[in-house]
C-alpha cells in the first residue's frame, strides 16, 4: 500500500486530460474570438457605452459575433423604453438569453425573464414588446439567416441580417473614431 506521500506525488503528475493538444492545426481554421467584459451591470455609463451601435431610438445593439461564411450573427440588444420593437419573421431559428429585464411576443403567451433562454423557430412571426416598469432589457441573441420586418398582414417592410449589422456596425464605429474596421475583429 502507497504512503500518503506517494499519492500526494502521484496528484501532482499530469493526467492525459490535462496535457493540450500537441498535434497539428486543422486546415482553414479560423482563430477564436473572446469579446471580454461585455456587461457591467453596476455602472451605467462607462467606457464600453461605445461599443453599443444605435439602431432605433433607446435600442442598441452590441456585436459579439458576425459570421458571415454562415450567414448568422450573436449581439447583445439594448432597449431602454417600454413599448413594440418590431414584428418580424425568421428566416432561421433564433437563439436568445435573456439577461437583464424581460420581453414578450405578443403572439406568444411566453414570457423572456431574466436569466432565461428562449427558441425561435424559422418561419416563426410575432412582436416584439417590452413591458412598461422595464427600465431596460439586454438579451444576448443568436440569429441565423435574417429578420424580415413586416405590417400586420406579414407584408414585407424591411430586413436585417449578419451583412447588414455589419455594416450599421461599420458606420457607428467609423462615426465615434474607431474606424470601420473596428468592426472587423468580430467577423468569423
Amino acid at each position: 500500500m502507497g504512503s500518503i506521500q506517494d499519492s500526494k506525488k502521484d496528484s501532482q503528475r499530469p493526467t492525459a486530460e490535462a496535457i493540450p493538444y500537441r498535434g497539428e492545426p486543422l486546415p482553414n481554421v479560423v482563430e477564436d474570438l473572446v469579446v471580454p467584459k461585455i456587461l457591467n451591470f453596476g455602472n451605467p455609463v462607462d467606457d464600453d457605452e461605445k461599443y453599443w451601435v444605435p439602431q432605433a431610438p433607446d435600442i442598441w445593439f452590441r456585436p459579439l459575433l458576425f459570421s458571415v461564411s454562415q450567414g448568422y450573427f450573436v449581439n447583445l440588444l439594448r432597449v431602454r423604453r417600454s413599448g413594440i420593437l418590431s414584428r418580424h419573421r425568421h428566416t432561421g431559428p433564433v437563439h436568445a438569453t435573456t439577461l437583464k429585464g424581460r420581453w414578450h411576443y405578443l403572439e406568444h403567451d411566453w414570457w423572456a425573464n431574466e436569466g432565461g433562454y428562449s427558441y425561435e423557430p424559422s418561419g416563426d412571426i410575432h412582436t416584439l414588446e417590452v413591458p412598461e416598469g422595464v427600465e431596460e432589457m439586454i438579451t444576448m441573441f443568436h440569429v441565423t439567416g435574417a429578420y424580415i420586418y413586416v405590417d400586420p398582414e406579414g407584408n414585407a417592410i424591411g430586413i436585417e441580417d449578419v451583412f447588414s449589422k455589419l455594416k450599421s456596425a461599420r458606420e457607428h464605429y467609423k462615426k465615434i473614431g474607431l474606424g470601420e474596421d473596428f468592426a472587423d475583429q468580430f467577423i468569423r
